[in-house]
């Protein structure tokens, strides 16, 4: 049901992955039972909420799409792990559940030096507008976190789901303690493994500029050229985002010191709602009552 909102069917092994069953013989039987009651569906080993072959072609076409941006994927990652007081890099979004097409973007997430998060954040902000014009297609850095604060403050279905498919490409070691601090996932998601997103790191590698770079900027002066940053950015976004109120902004556009998203849509909210509001409809239709999940 949660994959459904993104119109993405999936496979068995995926289902149970993503299922809190313990027992895999009593997880096909449950399965087999809901496709016999119509209530799931199954078209060339997917299954969907719906009947609705399009969608396992639209599936094949995005995993496609994925196999083939990947090459790109890596070359971008590696570009943006050089940049200074980047610590590590993981691909994020529809990409790392292996879909891309042609209205994507390949979504980055970040990891940052301690105190340095929105120097790093900056830079690269700057290098899209000023070198991309300000195309977010292949190079969408919207999430940051510092990496002595690594643990999501947001515990919930879509979180858990974004940790636990996301790529990390390039890091020295930060990505190790985000999944140690970001156990509480496995509560949500128990049949899933980090580990299986680790296999593609790599080391982050700095040129002598770059290290040059980093060391004037350790210092003190590096320190209110950070704070500067912050302010300056949480004070534009306070002006461009006024419509939303103070919750969704806390959430979706966190600038803290040691966090910065970029979510203007507060798509996890909607996803959470739109989950709900499903939640809700299969139980008036089928008499299947499932726990409300919370943003």
């Amino acid at each position: 049901m949660y994959f459904s909102l993104f119109r993405y069917p999936l496979t068995q092994d995926e289902i149970f992955a993503f299922s809190e069953s313990e027992n895999k013989a009593d997880f096909l039987y449950e399965l087999n039972e809901l496709v016999r009651d119509n209530i799931v569906y199954n078209i060339d080993d997917f299954y969907l909420c719906e009947n609705n072959n399009a969608l396992v072609e639209r599936r094949r076409k995005g995993n496609q799409g994925a196999r083939q941006i990947f090459s790109k994927t890596e070359k971008v990652s590696r570009f943006i792990s050089r940049f200074p007081f980047v610590e590590g890099v993981a691909v994020s979004g529809s990409l790392s559940k292996g879909y891309f097409d042609e209205d994507g973007d390949i979504d980055f997430f970040i990891i940052a030096a301690p105190g340095r998060l929105w120097i790093t954040r900056t830079f690269l902000v700057l290098y899209k507008k000023l070198f991309l014009l300000n195309s977010k297609k292949y190079f969408c850095v919207n999430y940051f976190v510092s990496a002595d604060s690594l643990e999501i403050e947001e515990k919930n279905r879509f979180t858990a789901t974004e940790l636990v498919t996301m790529i990390p490409m390039y890091g020295n070691g930060s990505f190790g303690e985000f999944y140690e601090q970001n156990k509480w996932a496995y509560s949500i998601l128990p049949n899933k493994s980090f580990a299986e997103g680790m296999m593609q790191l790599k080391p982050v590698k700095k040129s002598l500029f770059i290290r040059f770079i980093e060391r004037i900027l350790n210092t003190k002066a590096g320190d209110a050229l950070d704070s500067f940053f912050l302010k300056v950015t949480y004070s534009k976004w306070k002006t461009k985002f006024s419509k939303l109120d103070q919750e969704s902004f806390r959430v979706a556009m966190k600038s803290t010191k040691n966090v910065s998203k970029h979510h203007p849509q507060n798509f996890q909210k909607k996803v959470i709602d739109r989950l709900n509001e499903k939640y809700q409809e299969y139980q008036e239709k089928y008499n299947i009552h499932l726990p409300k999940e919370h943003a």
